[in-house]
């Protein structure tokens, strides 16, 4: 090299930056700064910092970006993405916990859901610049059809949702039997949007009144609507069964331990002799997901010995009538009707099948309904494409898969028709909702709902408080008492109106006698579903097509989203 051009290597040379520099320039983006305020607040508003009024104003930073003319620093979309990772890290962390693998599916789930900034900001942008529509309508809109593709993509998870944050406050979400939880967020959104749309911008330096109404109008309805749904009249109301709801507290892992079993079994027994000494009248004791420890076995007429279990066909008869015995005997011993959290495994002529059950027993030991759970969680009780590819599962903690349920169940007891589920077929509504409609077509619309679960792979998280806020508002949309059976927590008893009357410890042994009441009103929601979050993910799908078809004719707005 000439000493020219050294000279002019040197004239261009850029001045090194130090590591301190480079890793506070993220902070200064001036959109990123904005967005994680938003981020941040809603990390406080949701457990385990609990600070449910910060939901109802979390929202504001990003849609106050919304309202920007032109989205400052480099590469703004993408400082969107990161606070929308942010949250749901913050959020979702507890997916971690059941086994180092598991750290995988939180991080793709909350790169998943982490365009919810993005969404909002980028679409409300385009329906303001395209139609006129501003944030006060294109904010929850935009939420709400992002909640309602969560709901169903990838099988579904509806964790997280922000109404979740007000499920301890049950004046505000009466109006979730009009249009489920989706449209609780709906509301809550058009409050922060109000917020969003009155305060100054960089544009436009005015402060705004006119916007506050519709903030103050929309508290105004779901507090009034509220108050008239708490405030039904008594004969509105019938008392039901009692039900003793047990929960144990056993950390669930993933590794073999013989010794286990039997622990579970006397926890549990112990518990619920504890529970029928606590009130004898008790109708039905109600066991936690898979905490029967033995396996309700069936073998098919023609089932033949699966050369991986490595014994004979009369042995496999043995062990059938061995665990059979120990439900018989459990039942006869405590002397009352049970319906216990179990796995269910079908011998037949080509192998095994095996399902993640809810089993209802009389008092004599005799079987009678059983409930398949219909709703897998995808990479906890199957993994996708491994029926056709089963090494799949050695690159998991799961040794196999469950089969889905096709049938919802009803059981009797008391007088009132109890329909059950599993672990986090309450965590999405439309699940339910579905379950109840099903037996209603079969003239058997139950009175009350029974969920089993076993929370023990989370190690008493936030995961226990998201997943009961799920049941409060199953409760709620469908107007129907819900009791949730736990191991290591929450048990509870959620009346019709979401009040949790009950609630078991945080990773602790307990017990509920709960009385359940039953309700006679009904629900819109039940009947029409997520008609709301349905129109909102339609109108977004038909504002991004729209966009899509414009660009391609005229090429970008030359005022548009930057």
């Amino acid at each position: 090299m000439s000493a020219k051009q050294a000279e002019n290597r040197d004239a261009v040379k850029q001045p090194r930056v130090s590591f301190a520099a480079r890793l506070a320039t993220p902070w200064t983006h001036p959109t990123l700064r904005v967005a994680l305020v938003g981020s941040l607040l809603l990390i406080l508003a949701f457990p385990l910092f609990d600070v449910w009024p910060l939901a109802w104003i979390a929202p504001v930073p990003w849609l106050w970006l919304a309202r920007q003319r032109e989205l400052l620093g480099q590469r703004p979309y993408w400082a969107l993405y990161f606070a929308g990772l942010v949250f749901w890290m913050a959020i979702e962390y507890w997916l971690c916990l059941p086994h180092w693998a598991t750290s995988f599916g939180w991080l793709t789930l909350c790169a998943y859901h982490a365009p919810l900034p993005v969404v909002l900001v980028g679409f409300s942008r385009i329906a303001r610049q395209r139609f006129g529509i501003g944030v006060l309508l294109a904010g929850p809109v935009l939420w709400t059809a992002f909640d309602e593709a969560r709901a169903y993509a990838f099988t579904g998870f509806s964790m997280g949702s922000l109404s979740h944050t007000q499920y301890r406050q049950p004046i505000l979400i009466q109006t979730a039997d009009l249009w489920g939880e989706f449209g609780v967020t709906f509301l809550m959104v058009l409050f922060a949007a109000g917020i969003a749309a009155a305060l100054p911008t960089r544009d436009d330096r005015r402060l705004r009144a006119m916007p506050l109404l519709a903030s103050v109008a929309t508290l105004a309805f779901m507090l009034g609507y509220g108050k008239w749904r708490l405030d039904a009249p008594p004969e509105t109301f019938k008392t039901g069964p009692k039900l003793a709801l047990i929960q144990g507290s056993i950390d669930s892992e993933f590794k073999h331990d013989p010794t286990k079993v039997w622990r579970i079994y006397e926890e549990y027994m112990t518990l619920s002799r504890q529970a029928l000494a606590a009130d004898p009248e008790v109708q039905l004791v109600v066991w936690p997901e898979t905490m029967f420890p033995f396996p309700w076995m069936i073998l098919r007429d023609d089932a033949q010995a699966p050369p991986e279990w490595e014994t004979s066909l009369d042995e496999i008869r043995e062990r059938q009538n061995n665990f059979r015995n120990a439900v018989i005997t459990t039942a006869r011993d405590l002397d009352k009707p049970l319906l216990l959290g179990i796995s269910t495994i079908i011998v037949e002529v080509d192998g095994t099948r095996g399902y993640n059950s809810a089993l209802f027993v009389d008092r004599t030991g005799q079987a009678g309904v059983r409930y398949d759970k219909q709703h897998r969680v995808i990479f906890g009780e199957y993994v996708p494409l491994a029926d056709w590819f089963p090494f799949l599962y050695k690159l998991t903690p799961l040794t196999g898969g469950t089969e889905a349920g096709d049938a919802a169940q009803v059981l009797e007891v008391g007088g009132a028709k109890l329909s059950p589920s599993i672990c986090y077929e309450t965590a999405l509504a439309r699940v339910i909702r579905r379950q109840v409609l099903e037996l209603r077509a079969r003239g058997a619309e139950p009175d009350v709902l029974v969920n089993v679960t076993n929370d023990g792979w989370f190690w008493g998280s936030a995961e226990l408080d998201l997943h009961l806020a799920c049941g409060v508002f199953r409760a709620v949309e469908l107007r129907k008492p819900l009791v949730v059976a736990a191991n290591t927590g929450f048990s509870a008893d959620i009346d019709s109106d979401g009040r949790i009357l009950a609630q078991g410890p945080r990773q602790a042994t307990g017990f509920i006698n709960a009385q359940v009441r039953l309700d006679r009103r009904q629900s819109v929601y039940l009947n029409w579903g997520d008609w709301l979050a349905g129109g909102c993910f339609i109108a977004t799908c038909l504002t991004g097509a729209y966009e899509l078809m414009l660009r391609r004719r005229v090429g970008p707005n030359p005022n548009g989203v930057s």
